[in-house]
């Protein structure tokens, strides 16, 4: 499986280089093409981190201005992936240290339709329920921890790309999600044996 996710990264990556080198000529529609295929991305990675739409939202509309304005800047040695997760990674430890979040990671009740676009109430409500004893044990990591483990398992990035984008040693990466799966763990058996 990781075979193919790596060569559909490569294929974006070479899509994505087409993309930037005509918005750089001037095709608009070229930046809104990579706002489409990567807004999501950036929403849910911001979401899992800062815990909440308003927080995500806002940070992706920082991401795609810094996209905009800095495009013609970029140096095509990574992925256009790894340095929009660069500026978004940035922008969510900004807030968090910024807003000094404390608060627990809530799921906004004005979007269940997020979770699931089936209309079996059962499944929505445990889908929900799932998500929010996530987020609620991801909230208890440091942010480092909670970053390093959203990009493994939630963006299923390589600690190589990781480091790319965090400009930290693949070494400190793993001793990070050690420390972060074990905590999870740990906060997993607590719950269960309550």
């Amino acid at each position: 499986m990781e075979c193919i996710g790596k060569k559909y990264r490569m294929l974006n990556k070479t899509d994505d280089y087409d993309l930037v080198r005509k918005f750089i000529s001037g095709d608009e529609q070229a930046f809104n093409l990579l706002v489409s295929r990567h807004q999501n991305r950036i929403y849910w990675h911001a979401r899992r981190m800062v815990g909440n739409h308003d927080d995500a939202d806002e940070i992706v509309q920082e991401v795609l201005l810094v996209m905009y304005q800095k495009l013609r800047s970029f140096n095509y040695k990574s992925a256009l992936y790894t340095w929009i997760y660069k500026i978004t990674s940035t922008r969510n430890l900004n807030l968090l240290k910024k807003n000094k979040i404390k608060r627990m990671i809530s799921f906004d009740s004005e979007n269940n339709k997020e979770i699931s676009a089936s209309d079996d109430v059962i499944v929505n409500i445990e889908q929900k329920e799932k998500f929010e004893k996530m987020q609620r044990y991801l909230k208890n990591l440091p942010a480092k921890q909670r970053e390093i483990f959203i990009f493994r398992n939630f963006d299923d990035l390589s600690y190589e790309e990781i480091a790319d984008i965090t400009g930290k040693a693949v070494g400190t990466l793993k001793a990070n999600y050690f420390h972060a799966f074990n905590k999870l763990k740990e906060l997993m058996d607590e719950y269960e044996n309550k």
